[in-house]
């Protein structure tokens, strides 16, 4: 099992692998002798990719060693819920992957395998299972939004992801268990074990049209399922509302007050991270509860499609809800590395208020084993675009060295940067774990 003095231990070991913290080490030493005596302690982990991101990041920060320990030893003893994310992904099999292309296995199907190998195996095969370990406890991450529903709004779509991370949870449950409620992730973190608490990236939708209640029961049966969250849109149009990929910008559907009404009533958070601008404010108008737009960032620092202006924030901060801030260079603008990140949260901070503004890092970490894997695999023909990412072209250019600083497993230098910055530890504490947290209260009370 996985407990905090695992966390503190390894974050102190691997940083001073790096050559960049001896001093952060020396100072987990006591925690680390602690741990050996109770037995507690695991192996140090020596994961390079880890280690490399872990340095590209620290180069950027260049924290003082007080606030380096400061902040690793505040992520190991906090509350720790990314706002919407990915649990570490496994290979996949390539051989196994490269029969099925042989049989003429369809797209679809492919699709579908490789999605099932990188969300299970860490379930059956012991070296994925022990990275999937690994990068988690590197994380020090207590609960994940996980996104587990494939993108769109028929039920069987989305019925796929879920099953695979219920099926993950209930098999790695001593690590890795299903939360239901806060409570559960709350306890989870009490216990020093990680958890998922899902999400829906589509709300589930018969298209049979007879009745608005009878076309949104399937809402209740996903939330009696584990989904606690559901996209309003994904990019596209669709009968809710716009999404943020559509230059009309239309707004929310009749439909789609009524689906935000069920979800309030049922619990289920409305979040509007791929949806329109116009969209994402009149679901603020309609709802009585709490709303997100779980993984986004601010349009006043970086203008994109995904972003979010500073009337649709003001207007989902006065639901009580909070924006997440993603991971992914691109939307972020500027530097695109872990220092923009936490200027994103700054801005939302100053604006807007502490209460208001998570991590929710919309980037996995993916087996070393990735690699190989992957070049077993015959070269598939270069496909056309799917619909979903239809989206305005635009000039960024993502390097390496800002996707790598903002890396997964780099959770635990966010808040470090979050010390950098000032906050205090209660405000930190409120940004990486305690906002999303009450939302989840608030959306089942």
């Amino acid at each position: 099992m996985s407990n905090p003095i695992n966390r503190r231990s390894f974050l102190g070991t691997s940083l001073a692998a790096t050559g960049l913290s001896a001093a952060a080490a020396a100072s987990l030493s006591a925690a680390e002798k602690t741990a050996s005596q109770a037995g507690k302690t695991q192996k140090p982990i020596q994961n390079e990719k880890i280690l490399h991101a872990r340095k590209v990041a620290l180069d950027i920060l260049k924290p003082s060693q007080k606030e380096l320990e400061h902040g690793l030893e505040l992520h190991a003893d906090s509350l720790v819920f990314d706002s919407y994310g990915f649990a570490p992904r496994a290979a996949i099999d390539g051989d196994r992957l490269a029969e099925a292309i042989n049989d003429h296995a369809s797209t679809a199907e492919l699709q579908d395998l490789r999605e099932d190998m990188s969300m299970t195996r860490c379930v059956t095969d012991p070296a994925e299972q022990r990275e999937f370990k690994e990068a988690f406890d590197a994380a020090g991450v207590t609960c994940i939004f996980q996104n587990a529903g494939e993108e769109g709004q028929d039920p069987m779509r989305l019925i796929k992801r879920l099953a695979r991370f219920t099926y993950t949870t209930d098999m790695l449950a001593d690590f890795v268990p299903k939360a239901v409620t806060p409570a559960d992730i709350e306890q989870a973190q009490k216990e020093g074990r990680h958890c998922l608490y899902l999400t829906g990236n589509g709300v589930p939708l018969t298209q049979q049209w007879e009745t608005t209640t009878d076309e949104m029961k399937y809402m209740r049966i996903f939330f009696q399922l584990g989904i606690r969250m559901m996209h309003m849109t994904y990019n596209r149009r669709n009968m809710l509302g716009d999404g943020c990929a559509e230059p009309a910008n239309a707004g929310l559907s009749d439909f789609g007050r009524e689906v935000v009404r069920e979800m309030n009533k049922l619990g289920i958070i409305p979040d509007v991270a791929h949806s329109g601008w116009q969209t994402s404010l009149e679901t603020a108008q309609v709802s009585e509860k709490p709303m997100v737009a779980s993984h986004t960032t601010c349009a006043s620092l970086h203008h994109h499609i995904r972003s979010k202006p500073d009337n649709v924030i003001k207007a989902i901060v006065e639901t009580n809800g909070l924006v997440g801030i993603c991971c992914i260079p691109r939307y972020l603008g500027g530097s695109g590395d872990i220092s923009r990140l936490i200027d994103h949260i700054d801005y939302v901070v100053k604006k807007f208020g502490v209460d208001h503004v998570a991590i929710g890092t919309d980037v996995a970490y993916t087996s070393r084993n990735s690699a190989l894997e992957s070049k077993k695999v015959p070269r598939a023909p270069r496909s056309r675009t799917p619909w979903r990412s239809l989206w305005p072209p635009d000039s960024f250019r993502t390097t390496p060295e800002m996707s790598t600083s903002v890396s997964w497993t780099n959770w635990p230098l966010f808040t470090v940067g979050l010390v950098q910055r000032g906050y205090s530890d209660e405000d930190i504490q409120k940004i990486i774990g305690g906002n999303m947290l009450r939302v989840c209260r608030e959306s089942l009370a």
